[in-house]
């Protein structure tokens, strides 16, 4: 038994709203111990959900302790002593006139700010912050240095977010936080700067990865991030590896504090460029919340939505971000926790952009893959069963996954046959041709293999067919057997996209490229459309 009183083979029978149900009780149930407490709650019947399990004891009878209570309730320090860390901003959900601009705080401090101006030396009123506090059990966690705390027996966050709204499109704004007793005032080295998206069509470049997590390839693949001067970074999900084992289990190990050196390593970047990230297999966190997204909401912002699937628009490109654990065979432990909800956002949301005017390239990111041939998760059925065919009904362009720790990209696909070869530098024509597939999960994370060899340009090598597997229900891998795996690269890489917007019936352009870890393009492909 774990400390939690539940094995991994237990957990696996919960879904994660069930295993969160049965943290709560239990902690509670701790908690009344240590506290020589009886009767203090009303008693819950939860043998259901213990009987599933194969759980029997106090757990299934422990009383729910109030969400309030599990909030950090230590004396605040002195705020001088408290410095902010971790900037990271994200859009709003208009990216021309609303921002999030989000930190962290080593303790829990008085009336969090921003301050923001039109230059660095002049920055104006304070705007008020919102304190989103994560409390874990140090008990409950796997440090990852194996040094277990000993005092104190919980481990505090304190993340903090301001909304920022009324901007002015197109225009560079220099912020900076602070709290009662860290006032930034005109210290230009801790002032950071970011730009809105504009109100008229025009170039810009984004890029994309997942997979991150920390390392010093990780540091290497943030850095080539500044180097294309992007509007905007996606990441397809497994973010930090806090939660280290990624089956959404309440016995996966786990170190919260993980998360705080992730945001010192990307702060350089992620404080001037938004980031717009997807939910992980390792973001599942029970402990927090129901659908196991409580801790990701309290780290980042989802471009004004609520939850962790969300969209924006920049410029004449769409952008969907999914929540792909909804629909996951392979790890099953949020499967379906929507209730259907988020496909029929998806599908509202294609429909509405496929409307607009202004929108030519509709780009869908989430974890996943909808087509892989990497030999440690390869493909997932049940993105292909729910969300491709939307893909194809409604002309998705470009598809943006992670999961697998490798680049590749599909030939242009419709209903998962291959159109056309695409080799490197083919030009695609996605109203007739399909969606192109791309997997950039090499963002720092220890790399996979493929089943056949590498092929990328400068190093071509095709193999077709490819012997590969596709996950389906009861944890079943289907083999099949693959000619749409175009190019293959085994090692850490980022993807940068450039729009070049036309004018009414003129050629849109959305190139697509991928840079290796050390700068080098190992992979083009441009997507056109016509300009309405």
């Amino acid at each position: 038994m774990t400390k939690q009183g539940m094995t991994p083979e237990q957990a696996a029978q919960l879904s994660l709203a069930e295993q969160h149900e049965w943290f709560r009780r239990a902690t509670s149930r701790r908690a009344m111990l240590r506290g020589g407490l009886v009767g203090a709650g009303t008693a819950i019947a939860g043998t259901a959900i213990a009987s599933a399990a194969g759980l029997t004891g106090t757990a299934s009878a422990a009383p729910v302790r109030s969400a309030a209570s599990l909030l950090p309730t230590a004396d605040r320090p002195n705020g001088s002593t408290v410095v902010p860390f971790g900037r990271h901003i994200s859009y709003g959900a208009d990216p021309t006139r609303q921002m999030s601009v989000a930190w962290q705080a080593t303790a829990a401090v008085r009336n969090p700010f921003v301050r923001i101006g039109r230059s660095p030396q002049d920055l104006g009123e304070k705007h008020h912050a919102e304190v989103r506090a994560l409390s874990t059990l140090a008990s409950d966690t796997s440090p990852i240095d194996s040094v277990a705390l000993v005092s104190p027996s919980t481990i505090e966050q304190y993340y903090l977010h301001a909304a920022l709204d009324g901007l002015r499109p197109g225009e560079t704004y220099y912020y900076a936080v602070g709290h009662d007793g860290w006032d930034p005032g005109s210290n230009l080295a801790v002032v950071k700067s970011f730009t809105t998206a504009p109100s008229k069509r025009g170039p810009f470049t984004f890029t994309a990865f997942g997979d991150q997590g920390i390392s010093y390839d990780a540091v290497a693949t943030t850095h080539l991030i500044a180097g294309q001067h992007p509007a905007f970074h996606l990441h397809a999900g497994d973010v930090s590896y806090a939660e280290g084992t990624g089956h959404g289990l309440i016995t996966d190990s786990y170190d919260p504090k993980v998360w705080d050196s992730f945001f010192q390593q990307v702060e350089a970047v992620a404080a001037t460029v938004p980031w717009q990230v997807a939910s992980g297999n390792h973001e599942m966190e029970p402990w927090y919340s129901p659908d196991g997204n409580g801790g990701l909401a309290a780290r980042f912002d989802f471009a004004g939505q609520q939850n962790t699937y969300y969209s924006f628009t920049y410029g004449n490109v769409g952008v969907i971000t999914l929540d792909a654990n909804d629909v996951s065979y392979e790890i099953p432990a949020n499967n379906g926790y929507s209730g259907g909800k988020q496909t029929a956002w998806l599908e509202q949301e294609l429909a509405a952009l496929r409307k607009r005017a202004d929108i030519d390239f509709i780009v869908v990111q989430f974890h996943h893959c909808a087509y892989s041939t990497c030999s440690s998760h390869a493909s997932e059925g049940g993105v292909r069963q729910y969300w491709v065919p939307l893909f194809d009904s409604y002309g998705v362009d470009l598809v943006i996954n992670g999961h697998n720790h490798v680049y590749e990209r599909t030939d242009p696909l419709k209903g998962g046959s291959v159109t056309t070869a695409a080799p490197s530098g083919s030009t695609v024509t996605p109203a007739t041709q399909g969606t192109t597939y791309v997997v950039a999960g090499g963002a720092g994370n220890s790399l996979y293999s493929f089943p056949a060899k590498d092929s990328y340009d400068g190093a071509v090598d095709d193999v077709s067919p490819i012997a590969s597997f596709v996950n389906e229900p009861g944890r079943t891998k289907t083999p099949e057997t693959v000619a749409w795996s175009r190019v293959r690269y085994t090692g850490y890489c980022l993807l940068a996209i450039d729009s070049a917007p036309a004018r009414h019936g003129g050629t849109s352009k959305l190139t697509v490229r991928a840079i290796d870890g050390f700068g080098a393009e190992i992979d083009r492909v441009v997507l056109t459309r016509t300009a309405k």
